[in-house]
Formats: structure tokens, sequence, C-alpha cells
């Protein structure tokens, strides 16, 4: 059992495990961006990253007035067997990693591969990818746009909800209150209309009589 061995084998001797890691590191440093499975890609970054820190102390000290640190080149290129990498990894990659204590490289997964399944990734430089990085700040700008929002509308929900029972207590007692007017006005309006009707059928006889009396005085004349 592989007790306390950290890493994946690969499926690979040892020469081979490190050979084909050193082939991914130099295209890695070269390219800056390549695809392969996800576990070769993790594998990879634990080797790039350590290099990369060491370039740039060594980039850090030449810069500030030392000397040409000719060993950590050394280092390196037991590793790194290409001259242009390990020249592009002290100089440009170095100068662009600046000060950035680690988190130099980024595996994205890309799904699985046809044929054999097998996870694909791809493992880029940060630093060399200002596209993905943009976009990922405007993701983060639009999950905490959303977020806000969401806050807000649930704020707004509270107000709504605490501010709901007075409107119903008041919309009651104004529905208990109408039809209590409404029923003492009743009575007023029907009182009107019975002393309005009985004027009129009061006044209806001395209308009707009104000619019967013209008629007998006409007949008396006569």
């Amino acid at each position: 059992m592989r007790h306390a061995k950290v890493g994946r084998r690969l499926s690979r001797s040892a020469s081979h495990r490190k050979a084909l890691l050193a082939a991914l590191s130099t295209a890695l440093i070269k390219h800056k961006r390549i695809q392969t499975t996800s576990a070769k890609a993790k594998e990879t970054r634990r080797i790039v990253e350590p290099l990369i820190t060491r370039a740039r102390d060594a980039y850090l000290r030449e810069k500030s007035g030392e000397a040409v640190d000719v060993h950590a080149r050394r280092e390196i290129a037991k590793f790194i067997r290409d001259k242009e990498a390990v020249q592009i990894l002290f100089s440009e990659i170095a100068e662009k990693v600046g000060k950035r204590p680690g988190g130099y490289t980024r595996v994205l997964k890309l799904g699985n591969r046809v044929g054999d399944n097998a996870e694909m990734a791809v493992i880029e430089l940060v630093d060399y990818n200002e596209a993905q990085d943009s976009k990922q700040r405007k993701e983060r700008a639009a999950r905490s746009k959303a977020a806000a929002q969401r806050r807000k509308a649930a704020e707004d929900r509270k107000v709504k909800a605490a501010a709901a029972p007075v409107e119903t207590e008041e919309a009651v007692v104004e529905a208990e209150e109408a039809p209590v007017e409404e029923i003492q006005d009743a009575p007023v309006a029907a009182e009107a209309a019975s002393d309005v009707a009985a004027e009129a059928a009061a006044d209806q006889p001395a209308a009707d009589d009104a000619p019967a009396a013209d008629a007998e005085e006409g007949t008396k004349e006569a």
C-alpha cells in the first residue's frame, strides 16, 4: 500500500513519470497554456509553481542589485532541459509574476474525452490570460449584484409583511363602520319618503274636487 506517498503515479514508472512532467512543464512555460488530462494537469501544477517561485526570488534579488543567480538557473535546468524555456522563466514569467506569493497557474476542467472517457483539463499561467481574468471579475461582480438585489428584495418583503396587518385592521374597521352608518341613515330616508307620499296623497283630492266645485257653481248660475 502507498502510505505517505504524495502525488499521482499516472500509471508510469518513476523515470517515465519524471520525463512526462518535465515535458509538460516545459510546454507550459513556453506556450503559457496547454491541454491534458486533469490528473496530469494537477501534477504539473505541483511541479511548475515551485519552479516559478524560485525563478521569481532570483529575479527580485537580481533586480535589487545582487549578482546573477547562476545556481538557481542550474538547479532548474536539471529538470527543465530546454534553454529557451529556462530563459523565459527567469525573465518574462518572473517579471510578470512580480511579488505575488503563489497561485501562478489555473486548472480548468473541460469534461471527459471521447474514447477512454478521461477527464480533460486546461492548465494555464494566470498572468497571461487577461480575458479569463476579466471574465471572472465580471462574473464575481454579477454575483455580488444579484446577491445585493436578493437582499434588498427580502428586506422589502419584510417591510411589506410588517405593514400588511395594520392595513388589514384599518380595512376591517372601515368595513364594520360602513354598514352601521347605512343602517342609521335608512330609517331617516324611509320617513322622508313616507312624508312625501302623504303630502302627495293629501294634495290629490283637492285637485280632483276643483272641477266638481266649478261645475256646481255653473249650475247655480244657470
